[in-house]
């Protein structure tokens, strides 16, 4: 059964597609194969790092920008960089949780100050929790106490103590996130697998429509689209999952 147009833009706003190409060139072509199916376009550190702003020029067109360089710094180099971020055109960004309550809230103050001086929206900021790919083994390894989840809610409680927008977390949490944050939060969910797709180096990972299940509102997927013989047929049976979940709850 095909969705109202409605529905399936609603269902394009939960999917950004992780550009992680290595160059400019690359990221066009990309971009074009992918003909605007996803609402949001994620532009992490590889392709930034080549290319620079130009890249988010290039992707702003066609579709809302995740700028990916999860900021960690003092908090007047976070907010700079935020601010940065701001005048790029960013839709989001993304900060490390374990930057402390300082760093966000500055980051977050930086942000609706560019936005206000340059009359745009201000820009949704997620602190990052426990990357997907780290296992419990990892956090013992760099001196955390206490199991993954326990570390999630340390951090959140971090990210809804300095009022941003959100948090980034595995699928895995999501739910738990979802409870004790409330509906009007961002939960940013990487690690999005098709069933049939390979894990790669993930290690939390989820469908598209467990993660909707588990209450993320924004599937971020890179190479299960980028890497399908059809990456604009990919994104498409990414949304209609997503679409399908949507409709279910």
């Amino acid at each position: 059964m095909v969705g109202s147009e409605n529905s399936i833009n609603q269902a394009r706003d939960y999917l950004a597609v992780a550009l992680d190409v290595p160059s400019l060139q690359v990221a066009e072509e990309t971009i074009e194969r992918l003909d605007g199916e996803p609402g949001w376009i994620k532009i992490g550190s590889q392709l930034f790092t080549a290319e620079g702003p130009a890249v988010i020029a290039l992707a702003a067109k066609r579709a809302r920008i995740f700028l990916d360089l999860k900021f960690h710094d003092i908090p007047n180099t976070v907010a700079s960089a935020v601010k940065s971020g701001t005048r790029l055109g960013a839709s989001l960004m993304t900060l490390h949780a374990v930057g402390g309550v300082s760093m966000l809230r500055a980051a977050k103050e930086a942000a609706a100050e560019e936005a206000s001086r340059l009359g745009v929206p201000r820009p949704e900021l997620v602190a990052v929790t426990v990357l997907t790919s780290t296992a419990e083994k990892d956090l013992i390894q760099v001196g955390v106490a206490g199991s993954l989840p326990d570390q999630v809610a340390r951090l959140l409680d971090l990210a809804l103590e300095s009022g941003i927008d959100g948090v980034v977390s595995s699928p895995l949490e999501a739910a738990a996130v979802r409870k004790r944050a409330g509906e009007n939060f961002r939960i940013v969910t990487p690690g999005i697998r098709p069933a049939d797709s390979a894990v790669g180096d993930q290690v939390r990972i989820a469908t598209p429509a467990s993660a909707i299940a588990q209450g993320s509102s924004l599937l971020v997927m890179g190479r299960p689209i980028l890497m399908a013989k059809n990456p604009v047929e990919a994104a498409r049976a990414a949304i209609a999952e997503i679409e399908d979940a949507l409709g279910r709850q």
